[in-house]
């Protein structure tokens, strides 16, 4: 069986034939650690004398983009990261400025810190980022674990995080925006509830589907709900949902559309496998990531890697998935093009491919912990979903 909050993402399979250890994951903090992973030849293009500062973030309890505007606020430095990391993990990223500079600081907070490495004489590049290493306690794991050989059987399913996890709305706020439902993005962001979420937030939201209590709302809404915040002050104001989405910071904006995007990719290999597609293999007319990740036909290169579309306003049609992705985009009402947005032209996406399955090195178990390393985009939680086979992912700590 899948659980529903699988399917309420798009993932309607399992792909290996595991049966599964159960257990917990994120029973603490601790036991979830993830350090990002970069090209030697990054590394060897940091030096000691000035340019670019680049740092390591260390973090606990706060995902990238609030530890990075904290750390504005506080401190007056602008860093970017390479990618994101949630807050639900011990985690270690490289982070950099985006001018010049022959200084460093080290900050100590108590959900963060921030260590010098060194400097660069150009930014670094989301391309340098090659991927991310995992240790991961799985508690109250069986002795199956040690059994667990399929890891080359995964297929490269967004994971719960990217959708809101105990809230799995991101991407219905995406549908609304590419379906220029801009009201009904917002009424999604401010009052939609899960099953999966807390008494209180649940009561709160419901609060806010009543325009007329905005208001009150604002006086009460927690700091965590900093988004709430924004779109509510903003509605009180201006009553325009377009201004509101705006006011959201573009990281944000854009992510929601990318959750959707995401949500379509995850019911696209769910359509091919139920179908019967060769997954793991290109096959003759595929188009194929090369072992450096350029793009490319297939040419019987074993280190080749399928690529599946990710679909945008420039979505290539002239591969065996068209077919379902078709049928994806008439059952949500849109097409293609929707993904260039008139109004809002910020968060238009032009769309592009990902590997169909994960690649998962370096893969070792020791006692109930196990460590991997995945390439750059794929989910350790979707690995672990088919490690564990939980029941009930959110209660397993997905």
């Amino acid at each position: 069986m899948i659980p529903k909050i699988d399917s309420d993402i798009g993932i309607l399979a399992y792909t290996t034939d595991f049966l599964g250890c159960g257990g917990i994951i994120r029973k603490q903090k601790e036991d979830f650690n993830v350090s990002e992973l970069i090209t030697d030849k990054s590394h060897s293009r940091i030096c000691s004398e000035s340019g670019f500062a680049v740092y390591k973030l260390q973090k606990n309890g706060i995902d990238t983009t609030h530890a990075l505007d904290q750390i504005f606020r506080r401190h007056g430095i602008r860093l970017k990261s390479l990618g994101l990391k949630d807050a639900s993990a011990i985690t270690e990223q490289f982070v950099f400025t985006t001018h010049k500079t022959n200084k460093h600081i080290e900050i100590n907070e108590q959900k963060y810190n921030l260590k010098k490495v060194g400097f660069t004489d150009k930014i670094l590049s989301k391309r340098e980022m090659i991927g991310n290493h995992f240790q991961i306690k799985i508690d109250g794991a069986s002795k199956k674990l040690s059994e667990f050989r399929e890891f080359d059987k995964i297929l490269n399913f967004y994971g719960y995080q990217r959708f809101g996890s105990r809230r799995p709305v991101t991407h219905l706020i995406g549908r609304s925006i590419i379906q220029k439902d801009f009201a009904g993005a917002i009424d999604l962001l401010l009052s939609f509830t899960s099953e999966y979420d807390n008494a209180e937030n649940t009561k709160l939201r419901k609060t806010m589907s009543d325009v007329s209590k905005y208001p009150d709302v604002l006086k009460i809404i927690p700091k965590n709900m900093d988004l709430e915040r924004i779109a509510l002050k903003e509605m009180i104001e201006h009553n325009d949902p377009i201004k509101a989405i705006r006011a959201l910071p573009l990281s944000i904006r854009r992510f929601f559309v990318q959750s959707y995007q995401s949500y379509i990719f995850n019911h696209t290999l769910s359509r091919a496998l139920d179908a019967g597609e060769e997954l793991f293999c290109p096959q003759s007319d595929d188009i194929c990531y090369s072992k450096n990740g350029e793009l490319g036909k297939f040419e019987n290169d074993p280190l080749q890697r399928l690529a599946v579309p990710f679909v945008g306003y420039s979505y290539y049609k002239k591969t065996r998935f068209h077919y379902y992705i078709e049928k994806i985009l008439d059952d949500e009402e849109i097409t293609h093009k929707d993904f260039f947005s008139k109004e809002i032209q910020e968060i238009s996406n032009e769309g592009g491919f990902r590997n169909s399955s994960i690649k998962c090195d370096n893969y070792n178990v020791n006692d109930n912990t196990v460590s991997f390393s995945l390439s750059r985009g794929s989910f350790a939680t979707i690995v672990l979903r088919e490690i564990m086979k939980p029941e009930n992912p959110l209660i397993s700590g997905f």
